[in-house]
């Protein structure tokens, strides 16, 4: 077959130019990543053997070689796990197949654009910090390429030109890859490529022919790649095959997680971690642990302290490796920690399991599903003494995975109670304040007896809703719910510790039971004295707006604001149905309250002009105010007005009315 030219993926071709120019501060990291990638296929191929011994008896011991040649001026990296197809080579190095692609690189743009604009903004001190925001941003820090699958681009570095030699195992026929990552690639039929394996070579560019020093390749393998349990092996081009000296193992070659923890340093955990994760941020947290007894299991875990692009992704992958007596399973393992810990990075390596389960049989398995229990028990154990030890430090995790441990609370009942004592909350507390459920319930005040809350899109826009104003008032707080999520586990959770969650915006809310710490009759929060006008007033807006409300109710919840809209008692939350709306999930929304503030200048006035007019109910500009605060509470919800034309028409006559009286 003659060699076949093919064109980059457009997302590939742009991701190359950012890795070449701007992605990376540390280029040597490009041997981590081939070395890296080298040991999965190792990996994939030692599980592979498993079920077909014939693919396996080809291959020997597993081993990755380097073979630098200065006179050249190529860097080999080889390696005889299960290679790939010609299909494979096109599809793992010519495109990016993740959802998150466009969000990363998007970021990366925006990186790259804020550079000069950030520091043309900022005074002497800002520059420092903007450009260091700028500097993580683009020079592979946390949770950037690695995590695509992509860390073969980092070869483009330091290469000119790249060749991969590949032969799939189990196939008799190679194939290369060629390209100067310039926008294309070739792939043609190899005669010698490794049997199986994979062999890319590098043509190195002139400012980067010190990686070609065995000395500055060893301290490389040893910084980066020392917990890979595969060989790394270095050969000498000055000697022959087979002669002493010809080849140097430069790494400890055993697996990390089965030495003793007082044998790792914490460098070689966080490369551990950086390998298995494909990631270049530093772990927030790590879990090395060994459960004996009836199961026994290693466990080596990590939290990231950055969120994963893909975190939400609908075909995000869990990030821990399965092993069975250290030989690879699956990378993939649904059944071995549940979907909201899924921010997780490592590996269990279980003694029990048999070596040829199934990777679709795996998530029925009964001894994982006790493993799984075990391993999300000692998790969550471990995230509540960081909890209460380093609560600063929890709260920046918090902000990262709170949303997919939450997920938690509405589908792992089990582990429900746990999961709401790590659960922090924005609330009406302070700006930047974050409050746990205890917290909570210590400062409660007397006579309340309820946890309150409001959801919606934003802490920002729930912190000026009207619904809050009485609670303010009297100094109750109020918890902000942000994340779509809430408002599925609250519908679940009754109580927390036998207090009940209660909704701000739905149901009447009486605050004259809570004692405030300045509970005078003076106090804004205190029962407002109903007049005889109000009343005419309420009734009148429930005969004009007729079907467009369910009620028109004085309200006890308002200080400052007009109006506003809650839900009945009986009925959904406001956000909740917004949301279910938005995805097509509801088709018609409930009528809801509209609650009128009976202080307020404004409905006063309303109240006025009503009793003063023998035909007021018949009067339009009356009719039109009050169509107007329904288009108002709906405005105060993020809600456009029921009638965009109809609210336009009455508030130009309004304004009208407005002038030709002055």
């Amino acid at each position: 077959m003659s060699e076949e030219k093919l064109s980059f993926q457009a997302e590939v071709s742009r991701l190359l130019d950012i890795v070449t120019h701007s992605l990376y501060s540390n280029k040597e990291i490009f041997l981590r990543e081939l070395i890296s990638n080298a040991s999965d296929a190792c990996d994939k191929l030692r599980y592979a053997a498993l079920t077909t011994p014939a693919i396996g008896a080809e291959v020997g011991e597993f081993r990755i070689t380097l073979l630098p040649e200065p006179k050249s001026g190529w860097l080999t990296v080889e390696d005889n796990g299960i290679g790939m197809s010609r299909e494979e080579l096109i599809e793992n190095l010519g495109t990016i197949a993740r959802s998150g692609t466009a969000a990363f690189l998007e970021q990366m743009k925006q990186g790259e654009q804020g550079k000069a604009g950030e520091q043309g903004k900022a005074g002497e001190q800002g520059k420092a910090g903007e450009q260091a925001k700028t500097d993580r941003a683009t020079s592979g820090d946390p949770s950037l390429i690695g995590q695509f699958g992509v860390g073969f681009y980092s070869a483009f570095m330091v290469a000119e030109e790249v060749t991969v030699e590949s032969c799939k195992a189990g196939e008799s026929q190679g194939w290369t890859w060629r390209s100067s990552g310039q926008g294309d690639f070739t792939v043609a039929e190899c005669a010698d490529a490794p049997r199986p394996g994979t062999r890319i070579r590098l043509k190195l560019r002139k400012d980067a022919r010190d990686y070609l020093d065995a000395g500055r390749l060893r301290h490389i393998v040893k910084t980066y790649s020392d917990h890979i349990a595969v060989p790394i092996v270095l050969l000498d081009p000055k000697k022959e095959e087979g002669s002493d000296g010809a080849e140097t193992t430069l790494n400890e070659a055993s697996a990390l997680w089965t030495r003793n923890k007082s044998d790792i340093s914490a460098e070689q955990y966080r490369e551990f971690y950086h390998h298995v994760a494909h990631a270049f941020d530093e772990p927030w947290l790590q879990l090395h642990f060994k459960a004996e007894g009836k199961i026994e299991y290693t466990g080596l875990l990590f939290v990231p302290s950055s969120r994963p692009f893909d975190l939400f992704q609908a075909d995000r992958k869990h990030g821990v490796k399965l092993y069975v007596r250290r030989v690879f399973i699956t990378g993939d393992c649904e059944g071995l920690v549940p979907a909201y810990l899924r921010f997780l990075r490592g590996i269990v390596d279980s003694q029990d399991l048999s070596l040829n389960v199934s990777r679709e049989t795996l998530q029925h398995d009964p001894l994982l599903a006790k493993i799984r229990r075990a391993v999300t028990k000692r998790v969550l154990t471990e995230l509540g003494k960081k909890a209460d030890k380093a609560p600063e430090d929890y709260h920046a995790f918090w902000q990262n995975f709170g949303p997919v441990l939450k997920e938690g609370i509405y589908e792992d009942q089990d582990q429900r109670d746990k999961l709401l004592e790590l659960a922090r909350f924005r609330s009406t507390r302070g700006e930047s304040d974050w409050v746990s459920l205890k917290d909570y319930l210590a400062a409660m005040k007397e006579g309340q007896t309820e946890i309150y809350y409001i959801s919606g899109e934003s802490v920002d826009h729930l912190r000026r809703s009207p619904q809050l104003e009485g609670f303010q008032a009297k100094g109750v707080e109020v918890l902000l719910m942000e994340d779509p999520v809430d408002d599925f586990w609250l519908s679940v959770v009754g109580d927390f510790e036998g207090k009940p969650f209660r909704s701000v915006t739905r149901g009447a809310v009486d605050l004259s039971v809570i004692k405030s710490d300045d509970d005078s009759s003076e106090s804004p929060a205190a029962e407002p004295e109903q007049d005889s006008q109000v009343d005419g007033l309420v009734a009148y807006m429930k005969l004009t707006l007729g079907d467009a409300v369910k009620d028109v109710q004085a309200s006890k919840r308002l200080t400052s604001s007009a109006c506003c809209l809650v839900a009945d008692a009986g009925d959904m939350d406001l956000h909740l149905e917004r949301m279910l709306k938005q995805h097509k999930q509801l088709d018609h929304a409930a009528a809801r309250i509209l609650e009128i503030n009976p202080r307020h200048a404004l409905v006063q006035g309303l109240a006025r002009s009503l009793a003063d007019k023998a035909a007021g109910a018949d009067d339009q500009a009356l009719a039109d105010a009050a169509f107007l605060l329904l288009d108002q509470a709906r405005i105060q919800e993020g809600e456009n007005p029921a009638d965009p034309g109809a609210f336009t028409r009455r508030l130009s006559d309004l304004v009208l009315r407005g002038f030709e009286k002055g």
